[in-house]
């Protein structure tokens, strides 16, 4: 069946059309973006869209599932998805012009509108976009129509006897100019929006680059210091260190790229219900001189036992001495903060200005500016809250108000507007499901109550009675405390139980809760195999 044959072959041609006609749309995007506004990228800002519209249980599933790399998941997913819908766009107009145009159309309506409703958005935002659609509709005319003259001329003169007898082609007749034509026009397309795509892309992410300012920065000395007492530390293999290094600190956040910021251009600015609006620049902060704290966050959605929990050192300033520039207004009752992205967060008013809790902006974490993936060049830390009611990155803009005025982005998503930690205790070795040989070895793990403090750990084996266990001398009552007990393993499957008391004398929830609305709840039993 060499119609059939022949067919199909134009179709392919068609979705490959298509799949380029597609790639200009973005190259093109990205190198007006370049000019005009560098936030404007298409596929990111649908793939901030789709962040922000994706029911609750679909994100809890992305970070279980993908943890620090769900941003790139979605790139990829949403990357096929481009790559399918140009195809079926370039067949649409192969079979039935202008369909595909149109599709190009609206695919350009929608990454507009997802570009220009987005946080801190330009007035020229919409441009990239549009001359994006312009530039794909016209190479995806113009690819079908050559790809129409190729068939057109290979049915004129390739006849029925010819290909019974499968005789050659001569180059020289229409079939092979028209072909040619095609493959010319379909490479020169396909060559520029790699080169132009990946250059602007490039271009884009290294323009001032920020990483290179970052790691020129010295931060100024800090009046304090913390003290690390005696004992805070063990040293047990398979034991969580006492400070998580940067690199493995957990990130979950809905910025899809890093926001990359100069600090010698971004701007703090507090306002809403206070006396005085005030901006402050990098430079006020740290001329307000720097502390050091030692803080451990910990993610709403960390499950029970889960690692979506780490300890660090920071630098930075009292919340309460900045907010005290503004002077805040009776009857205000939240801080609403929000990031460069546009991500807001409520954080009620009393952790900030509570003189016993330690809220602060921080600048540096764990000797060095802040990582551009964990806030650079200011974030908030807040210590016994969630991070999604006090941990805003990329800072912008605290607005003093009332929870019943103002909803941070969670809130309407299924989350509670305020969010205290429910404390809690980990097992970090033995592994779960990892077997161990039989003998003396140590149960060991961590434990957090932030603000109030760990009183005691036990464990508990194969449903015995709550056994003590040693735990490490706290830094103070913001960070976890390591545990650790000696246990005589024997042979077989065994399970182990933890669970923390505070310092209020309150026992760790031993009911399971799932992560919405206020935090995961229980108690961690691992399955452990001796041999």
């Amino acid at each position: 069946m060499p119609g059939c044959r022949s067919g199909r072959r134009f179709i392919a041609w068609a979705a490959l059309t298509g799949v380029i006609s597609g790639a200009v749309f973005l190259a093109v995007a990205e190198l007006f973006a370049l000019i005009f506004a560098r936030t404007a990228s298409p596929i990111l800002a649908v793939g901030g869209f789709v962040i922000d519209i994706v029911p609750q249980p679909f994100k809890e599933f992305a970070i279980s599932t993908f943890g620090e790399y769900d941003k790139i998941a979605l790139l990829v997913g949403l990357g096929l998805a481009v790559v399918i819908a140009s195809a079926i766009a370039g067949v649409l107009q192969l079979v039935r012009a202008p369909l595909g145009v149109i599709a190009l159309v609206v695919a350009g309506v929608l990454s507009t509108a997802a570009i220009v409703t987005r946080a801190g958005v330009t007035p020229l935002a919409f441009l990239p976009p549009v001359l994006g659609t312009v530039a794909g509709s016209v190479i995806v005319t113009l690819l079908i129509r050559r790809l129409h003259s190729w068939r057109a001329s290979a049915l004129e003169t390739r006849t029925d006897a010819a290909a019974a007898a499968d005789l050659p082609e001569n180059p020289a007749a229409p079939t092979g100019i028209g072909r040619r034509r095609f493959f010319a026009l379909a490479a020169i397309a396909g060559a520029s929006a790699l080169v132009v795509g990946v250059a602007s892309r490039a271009v884009t992410m290294a323009v001032g680059s920020v990483e290179s300012i970052r790691s020129a920065l010295r931060l100024p000395s800090p009046k304090t210091t913390v003290t690390v007492p005696e004992g805070a530390e063990f040293d047990i293999e398979g034991l969580s260190s006492l400070f998580t290094p940067n690199k493995d600190f957990y990130r979950v956040d809905t910025a899809l790229t890093v926001p990359t910021i100069d600090p010698e251009t971004w701007r703090l600015v507090i306002d809403g219900m206070v006396d005085q609006r005030v901006e402050m620049s990098f430079q006020d902060l740290l001329d307000m001189g720097l502390d050091e704290y030692a803080i451990t966050l910990t993610c709403v959605s960390n499950e029970v036992g889960g690692e979506l929990v780490g300890n660090a050192m920071w630098l930075g300033v009292p919340l309460r001495d900045v907010l005290k520039k503004a002077g805040v207004k009776s009857g205000a009752d939240m801080v609403l903060s929000r990031s460069v992205d546009g991500y807001t967060a409520s954080t009620p008013l009393s952790a900030l200005t509570d003189d016993g809790l330690d809220a602060i902006l921080a600048v540096g974490m764990n000797g060095e500016p802040l990582p551009l993936e964990h806030g650079f060049p200011v974030r908030m830390v807040v210590p016994g809250l969630y991070g999604y009611v006090s941990a805003t990155k990329w800072l912008a803009e605290l607005k003093v108000t009332t929870f019943a005025e103002d909803e941070a982005y969670w809130t309407p998503r299924g989350y509670s507007a305020e969010a205290p930690i429910k404390f809690s205790s980990r097992v970090d070795t033995p592994k779960l499901g990892a077997a161990v040989d039989a003998g003396r070895i140590p149960i060991a793990g961590v434990a957090w109550a932030q603000s109030v403090g760990i009183e005691r750990v036990e464990v508990s084996i194969d449903n015995g009675e709550w056994m003590p266990v040693t735990m490490s001398t706290p830094i103070n009552d913001d960070t976890w405390v390591q545990w650790y007990m000696e246990w005589d393993a024997t042979p077989g499957t065994h399970y182990v139980a933890v669970r923390a008391v505070n310092k209020k004398g309150e026992l760790q929830i031993e009911e399971r809760a799932p992560i919405a609305p206020d935090g995961s709840s229980g108690w961690q039993r691992s399955l452990i195999r001796v041999t």
